[in-house]
């Protein structure tokens, strides 16, 4: 039996399965875009840095270790969004009672004010998505787009990356 030799993109029909799929991850893509431009828009800081700023207020005194793993980023890149909500005079930040060399991070009413005209979601509306998918559906959307990512040349790097920053 001959090998099924994948069809390339010129001849494909609108209809067929690659690309139909094709079109479900632009309305992806162009859903998750439009809602980190609309944060943009409202907030004049970007997505990455209003989902911080989000987990510092419900958390006051959060270290960046922390949120970086609720966020499951990279700690290097916490760093730079704290480095950066400092900057702006969003949060402050304080050396812990316990542990000096902990800095515990807190809003700042810029912060706080700033949040409340932002229509969220904060994290973003594809994490809110997969949270409201059954257990079952993520299981079997992970294990289908692990087949999908074995096909492409990728970056692991990325997938600590958030996707406001992309």
């Amino acid at each position: 039996m001959k090998k099924h030799e994948p069809t390339p993109p010129s001849r494909r029909t609108p209809e067929e399965p690659s690309a139909l799929v094709l079109r479900q991850f632009r309305l992806i893509f162009n859903s998750v875009r439009r809602h980190f431009q609309s944060i943009e828009k409202q907030a004049g800081v970007g997505g990455a840095q209003i989902w911080a700023l989000s987990l510092i207020t419900q958390n006051p005194g959060l270290a960046v270790t922390p949120l970086s793993q609720a966020m499951d980023i990279h700690q290097s890149t916490a760093s730079n969004l704290v480095r950066a909500l400092l900057k702006s005079g969003l949060i402050h930040s304080e050396k812990s009672a316990h542990d000096k060399r902990v800095v515990e991070l807190y809003p700042l009413p810029a912060g706080l004010k700033l949040l409340k005209k932002v229509q969220g979601p904060y994290a973003g509306v594809l994490p809110q998505a997969l949270g409201e998918l059954d257990p079952d559906t993520l299981q079997s959307l992970g294990r289908d787009l692990e087949l999908l990512i074995r096909k492409l040349d990728v970056d692991e790097r990325a997938a600590k990356t958030p996707i406001a920053l992309m």
